[in-house]
């Protein structure tokens, strides 16, 4: 708290008035946000609302009322307003979690202990929100994400490859073109078996919901029943524990009882995975959308170095954008996970070329 023998300045008052429009823009995030969902995500997102109205009172407190002289928030918070605007998605969630991660309270003299512990817990309250819509999304982006890198890598390896050869555009043109349908065909099918798999996986695992018709006729003194708990984990004291109350809590509600989780174990969630339909059309088009923009100069007509070069600029821009998505969702740097993703797909695409300048200094 500001020490009150201590007349603010010029500097603290702007500083606190820049907290207000920040705190106040903030505030508005969650409402929007707020306004998209319902049910309990509705609620934590204004109880984040409200506690980011708290900070704004403090700092309002501190310039005795005194509006004027407002900024407009950080160009990070109005952003994350826009966007909350127009979309309420997962990306929103993602910038949020990043920006209660940079709240300067714990280092400002003029902020409470507790306001500093406020942000740090928002930061968590928003990850875990935006864990529920990273699992949501997490099948299906996987397959659009690694899709459209894939694309973009392999057939700018291949068109590059087969063009420092010294042959044709036209024959260029077509090795594109049979590399984006075959490479797109093949990630669409390794996809839909992939995720059925992985789905058959987790039905073999999950409890068998017949097996609760059981329950209200276990032998109390042998309870079977606390070995199924063993089996998935739990100490033999703790197994016995749980199948007791299990138990009990069936015979309580009697023929009643209609719960799928009648055992108290639930099956792994398997959002994560996505449907294979879904994985498989996503990884088709994303693979596709991505290995057509190699080919591009081809099918506008260009050849030689022109078209090498104008492939390669064109790739490395979408190579940033996929990075920086994944940055944005994963909750880590956009612009590291940017640059890695470039450094990653031209290193690829460099040694093919340089192997095709070969194989065309050899041939000729």
């Amino acid at each position: 708290m500001t020490d009150a023998r201590r007349v603010p300045t010029d500097a603290d008052r702007a500083r606190w008035r820049r907290y207000l429009a920040d705190e106040r823009a903030e505030a508005a995030v969650y409402r929007e946000l707020a306004a998209r969902r319902g049910g309990e995500e509705r609620e934590i997102l204004l109880a984040l609302a409200a506690a980011e109205g708290r900070h704004e009172a403090h700092w309002l407190g501190l310039l005795d009322g005194d509006e004027r002289g407002i900024p407009r928030a950080d160009i990070r918070t109005r952003t994350l307003a826009a966007l909350a605007k127009r979309f309420g998605s997962i990306f929103v969630l993602a910038l949020a979690q990043q920006a209660e991660g940079r709240s300067p309270y714990a280092s400002d003299p003029d902020a409470t202990a507790a306001m500093a512990a406020d942000e740090r817990i928002h930061g968590e309250v928003v990850r875990g929100l935006a864990a529920r819509g990273r699992r949501r999304l997490a099948g299906t982006f996987r397959a659009a994400v690694f899709g459209a890198n894939d694309g973009l890598v392999s057939n700018l390896a291949l068109v590059l490859g087969i063009g420092a050869t010294g042959v044709p555009a036209p024959v260029v043109l077509f090795t594109g073109v049979a590399g984006l349908l075959a490479g797109a065909l093949s990630m669409g099918a390794g996809e839909f078996v992939s995720v059925r798999s992985q789905r058959e996986l987790l039905a073999a695992s999950a409890p068998d919901p017949t097996v609760r018709e059981a329950l209200a006729d276990v032998d109390l003194d042998a309870n079977e029943l606390a070995l199924v708990y063993r089996a998935r984990g739990m100490s033999e004291a703790e197994a016995a524990d749980h199948a007791a109350l299990v138990i009990a809590r069936v015979r309580a509600a009697g023929a009643g009882e209609t719960s799928t989780g009648a055992l108290g174990i639930s099956a792994e969630d398997d959002e994560a995975v996505g449907t294979a339909w879904s994985a498989a059309s996503s990884s088709f088009l994303f693979f596709a959308s991505g290995a057509l923009i190699p080919v591009l100069p081809y099918l506008l007509g260009m050849s030689g170095a022109a078209a090498v070069a104008v492939a390669t600029v064109l790739v490395g821009i979408a190579l940033l954008l996929t990075g920086a998505t994944v940055g944005v969702l994963s909750g880590g740097s956009p612009l590291q996970r940017a640059l890695r993703q470039l450094a990653i797909g031209l290193g690829a695409a460099a040694v093919t070329y340089l192997l095709g300048l070969a194989f065309g200094t050899t041939l000729g």
